[in-house]
């Protein structure tokens, strides 16, 4: 029954993939908002209609509305920090990713953004027929501000035109770096609107606080890349050391920092290790689609296999709470190019479960539509990099995995696919100043974001009592003076900023000291035998005896499970009908379009047994 709300309702246009029960939300909270205009504007017009002049009644209105339309904007600014507080979201409890919920951040932020607009624009309007425009110029030390709204009203505007998504996708790093101006923005709407009245954003924006200042602290941290692997699609796979106390989960993703390549630039990739199978590393995959992931592919593939030290800073890693997918008999995985790196860490999560032979696990279909001959390379990394050479080989027996490869673009392999499709694997050399990859707050991450949380509210009631103790109330107890509204909400801002940096500083500190003492440190190892893969042994299904005998048990069980079809675009009427099993978990991970066409076919099926999930992490 509860599968059923899980299903797309709508999927092309501008909300994006939406189910049922993210539709019955949007509504509910919609029709909120509807009724709190309602219900202020019912009560502002009442006394209106008996004391306001006759000539004078549709502009004291509009003065109403414009006020109406800033309250319920508020509404919306207190869920809008929720979805991207990455570390500490409260969306973790109902299933849900930050990832996956930076949707409801860009609802939540057309809605409010909306409303403000529309809230300015009703003043504006009123103060040019009463002949009262110097009112926009008015800094009121005791009453609102409109300078201070104004300015914050600009800093919205400004994000809002570069969020949209024609924007967005052409000129991303105008769209993230002016989204910095939600500090200008928050500052300056708590100086407009008086600390008392901002305190309706403050649980939203005081998680958002902590998180974000936990992730500068984690993201100063040099860590240690063991290896990579360079695959001549222009794609790269790196390779870190971790805390075997750090625990992720499948379809996670992570921010990564390349100093040698940009000091500025953060980007996010989805996770392709699996914790359980390496508890020592994580790994990503990286295509070189962009100007900073080419750099990087050039970068990699210019080193000889034993390169020198690599600095790099990680944000994350960022999941879900648990694997939902794991509750299904079969697993249909449909990706679209380097769409499959979340569906990588998948499969290396269900063949690790799959050996221990303590849990039952799903079958397997992984569906990945490439370009060319040379992306099948990218199947190789299901395969993680060995650490050392005398590893045990994983047992594919016990998995029921199958795999089903489509070229689109070429209808036969060319022999400069043959020659120069290798994959080369570095090993870098490690720096003592390193750290491996580790959660900011340490294995029990929750227990210690409560202490924080509660340590730094009792911190800043500490402090904003001594500020009105000895600086507030001498003025305005003492005095026939009032002090000034917005000095007050920027003393409780900075009681504030100084209450989270303490505790959470110390909260960092105490648990990178204890995973320090707990992690042995990644030596210089020999460097293993290198692999060199072709897509030409895909191709042969493995059947080569000649392969057989160079390449390992697992890589051959890969090839055995490998279907190639060349010049050919996946059928998935045909293919999702033929899928067996009481409970189907369909996932797709890719282009919009791709995940889109996917999530169509499973609205339109009349078979209940097909349960959608859309994968819109990096890709």
């Amino acid at each position: 029954m509860f599968d059923r709300w899980k299903r797309p309702v709508l999927i092309k246009g501008a909300l994006g993939i939406v189910t049922w029960t993210e539709l019955t939300f949007l509504l509910m909270f919609i029709a909120l908002l509807c009724w709190s205009i309602y219900s202020y504007l019912h009560a502002m017009f009442a006394p209106i209609r008996q004391e306001a002049a006759a000539e004078g009644l549709w502009e004291v209105k509009l003065s109403s509305l414009g006020l109406t339309l800033g309250l319920v904007g508020n509404i919306c600014l207190a869920f809008i920090f929720f979805p991207v507080t990455r570390g500490s979201s409260v969306l973790q409890l109902v299933g849900l990713t930050s990832e996956s919920s930076i949707k409801y951040h860009m609802w939540l932020g057309h809605m409010a953004m909306t409303l403000f607009t529309l809230h300015g624009l009703c003043f504006i309007t009123f103060w040019t027929e009463t002949k009262q425009l110097s009112k926009m110029l008015k800094w009121d030390d005791l009453l609102v501000s409109n300078v201070a709204g104004e300015i914050a009203l600009t800093a919205g505007l400004v994000m809002w035109a570069t969020s949209f998504t024609c924007i967005r996708r052409k000129m991303f790093e105008l769209f993230f770096y002016t989204h910095y101006l939600y500090i200008v923005f928050v500052v300056f709407y708590v100086f407009h609107v008086g600390f008392s009245s901002a305190c309706t954003i403050l649980p939203g924006f005081y998680l958002f606080a902590i998180d974000r200042f936990l992730r500068l602290l984690q993201s100063q941290q040099k860590v240690c890349l063991v290896s990579a692997r360079v695959l001549p699609c222009r794609a790269v796979e790196l390779n870190f050391s971790k805390s075997p106390g750090l625990k992720y989960n499948p379809t996670s993703s992570m921010f990564i920092n390349i100093p040698s390549i940009s000091k500025l630039q953060w980007h996010p990739f989805s996770v392709t290790s699996s914790s359980k199978l390496e508890p020592d590393r994580i790994s990503v995959m990286i295509k070189g689609d962009g100007h900073w992931t080419n750099k990087l592919h050039q970068k990699l593939s210019s080193t000889s296999p034993r390169t020198t030290h690599l600095k790099a800073s990680i944000e994350g890693p960022y999941g879900p709470a648990s694997p939902d997918f794991m509750r299904h008999d079969t697993l249909v995985m449909v990706s679209g190019g380097s769409g499959i790196t979340p569906f990588i860490s998948i499969i290396r999560e269900i063949l690790s479960q799959s050996n221990t032979k303590t849990v039952k696990t799903p079958k397997l279909l992984l569906i990945c539509a490439f370009k060319h001959c040379v992306d099948l390379t990218i199947l190789d990394l299901i395969l993680p990099v060995p650490e050392s050479a005398n590893a045990a080989p994983l047992d594919f027996s016990c998995a029921e995995l199958r795999i089903e490869a489509f070229v689109t673009r070429d209808k036969e392999m060319k022999p400069e696919d043959e020659s120069s499709s290798q994959i080369q694997t570095l090993w870098f050399r490690q720096n003592g100043t390193d750290s491996p990859v580790a959660a900011a707050l340490g294995s029990n991450s929750w227990i210690w974001l409560g202490a924080i949380i509660s340590g730094s509210f009792v911190i800043y009631l500490v402090l904003i009592g001594l500020a009105t103790q000895y600086y507030i109330y001498p003025i305005d107890g003492n005095t026939n003076m009032r002090f000034s509204t917005p000095a007050k909400a920027a003393l409780n801002i900075l009681s504030i900023c100084v209450a989270v940096v303490v505790t959470a500083t110390v909260g960092f500190l105490w648990n990178n000291r204890r995973s320090s003492s707990q992690t042995t440190p990644v030596l210089n190892r020999a460097i293993p035998a290198p692999t060199t893969t072709s897509p030409a042994t895909l191709l042969s299904g493995g059947d080569s005896e000649s392969a057989e005998e160079v390449e390992s048990q697992p890589r051959n069980a890969i090839r055995q499970a490998t279907t190639v079809h060349l010049g050919k675009r996946p059928n998935m009427n045909r293919i999702l009908l033929e899928v067996e099993g009481e409970s189907v978990g369909v996932l797709a991970s890719g282009p919009k379009k791709m995940r889109q066409r996917v999530a169509n076919y499973c609205q339109s099926s009349i078979a209940d047994n097909l349960h959608f999930h859309s994968i819109s992490f990096a890709w």
